[in-house]
Parts: C-alpha cells; sequence; structure tokens
C-alpha cells in the first residue's frame, strides 16, 4: 500500500470551502472519472464514478472539517483505496486544505501500488487546482 498527500493554502475562505465539498464536486474535481449517480444515505452517501471501462463506487462521510472517502465494496481499481480532505483557515480569507490518499490495486502488476499512487497524487493535484479555480 502506498500513500500520498497534496497540500497547499488556497486563497479560498474556509466557509466557501465547506459550501462546495460535496460528494459529487470532489469526484470531479479529481478529474479521472464522471459522476454517474449520487445515492445520500443517513450515514454516508454513496457516489457511482465511471471512467473508461471502469466503475468506481466511492462511500463519502462527513467528518469535523473533513471529507472522508473510500472504495465501496470489492468492486473497483483497487484492493484497499481511502482518502481524507482536510483543511484549516489561516485567516477570512486563506485555508489550508491537505488531501491524502492510500491506494493497494487490485491487480497483480509489477510496481502497480507506485503506479496506482502516482496516478492519485497528480487526481489530489488536480482537485486542489479544481478548488482554487473554482472558488478563489
Amino acid at each position: 500500500m502506498r500513500e500520498v498527500t497534496a497540500s497547499r493554502v488556497l486563497e479560498v475562505a474556509a466557509a466557501d470551502l465547506s459550501a462546495w465539498l460535496e460528494p459529487a464536486a470532489i469526484v470531479e474535481a479529481e478529474g479521472s472519472f464522471a459522476v454517474e449517480s449520487v445515492e445520500e444515505g443517513a450515514d454516508a452517501t454513496i457516489v457511482v464514478a465511471s471512467g473508461p471501462g471502469i466503475r468506481l463506487p466511492l462511500r463519502f462521510e462527513d467528518r469535523d472539517d473533513a471529507m472522508y472517502y473510500t472504495q465501496e465494496g470489492e468492486h473497483g481499481p483497487f484492493s484497499h483505496m481511502e482518502t481524507w480532505l482536510e483543511y484549516e483557515p489561516i485567516d477570512d480569507r486563506r485555508t489550508r486544505v491537505t488531501i491524502r490518499s492510500a491506494v493497494e490495486l487490485a491487480a497483480p502488476l509489477p510496481f502497480g501500488d507506485r503506479i496506482a499512487a502516482w496516478k492519485r497524487n497528480g487526481e489530489l493535484e488536480g482537485a486542489l487546482e479544481t478548488i482554487e479555480t473554482e472558488l478563489g
């Protein structure tokens, strides 16, 4: 399993970021998948993300100043994937956003986890770019 982290101070008020943080928006911001469906539950939101040849159910839980999500079930490219999106206000117009993700590829490929982590890091950096562009 590999862990990657992307962090940046964004010119975004924490209140604006909090209002924007919806599971579907996060999936779209990462840039690799389109949102196929969203199902709101009592304790979590399930987003089915899709891309070329892949359908990936993601389970989102809203936590204090953080969004936590993981691959739901056993169908997907990962044997394990979990992500934490955390933020803390620096002042009334800037917020530090940190996204950290742990991944383990389901397929037994040489260097598979390293490749998955590299790809995941690109998605996390893409999410930070999107947040900054859309809210900044």
